[in-house]
């Protein structure tokens, strides 16, 4: 016959073991700064100028139910030659990867946030790298609970809004590769 308080004792110093141990981090939890973001995951995407005419642009780009916002920017950023922009953005999502970049490994740590979430401030910029533009952001998502999470983001499914304003400058701003750390970063110096 087992005994009870016994088992409970061999669970009970399983489960502090569990949470002491510290978790090894394999391959697949790491991904690239250089990963190719694939466009056409937000169909549903719609863009707004909001005031025709002027040097500053100024757009509402809105995602729905289902889109992946930063493939998104990118297809946004690409298709109205956007050189230098920054952005803001709320709404809420169903889920997403964000990242935690490691300066050992030159790679972003992947955190994934999954189920529904709010999304409490996004932001980020554009610049232009080889001549194409390049989506740089981050985000703070809220649980059910009122937890918080944030980082790079990697990918973010939309449900059931993502409400991005959009300041396009008229100024192209450039992005150069910096080999200490694997990353693109703006350089005010390149023209």
């Amino acid at each position: 016959m087992i005994n009870i308080k016994l088992l409970g004792y061999v669970l009970a110093l399983i489960g502090v073991t569990a949470i002491m141990v510290r978790p090894q981090y394999t391959a697949g939890d790491y991904v690239s700064p250089s990963e190719a973001v694939l466009t056409g995951k937000a169909p549903k995407m719609q863009v707004q100028l909001l005031n025709p005419g002027e040097a500053t642009k100024q757009y509402a780009v809105i995602f729905y139910q289902g889109d992946e916002a930063f493939s998104g920017l990118e297809e946004f950023a690409e298709r109205y030659h956007v050189t230098s922009a920054h952005f803001t953005a709320i709404g809420a999502l169903s889920g997403a990867t964000l990242g935690w970049f490691d300066p050992q490994r030159k790679m972003y740590k992947k955190i994934p946030i999954d189920g529904q979430h709010e999304v409490i401030g996004m932001s980020g910029d554009i610049a232009l790298y080889q001549g194409r533009p390049v989506v740089h952001t981050h985000m703070m998502v809220g649980g059910p609970d009122g937890t918080t999470h944030g980082g790079h983001v990697l990918e973010a499914y939309v449900s059931p809004t993502l409400e991005v304003m959009v300041t396009v400058d008229p100024a192209t701003m450039q992005k150069r590769f910096d080999p200490a750390t694997d990353l693109t970063l703006i350089d005010p110096a390149l023209k």
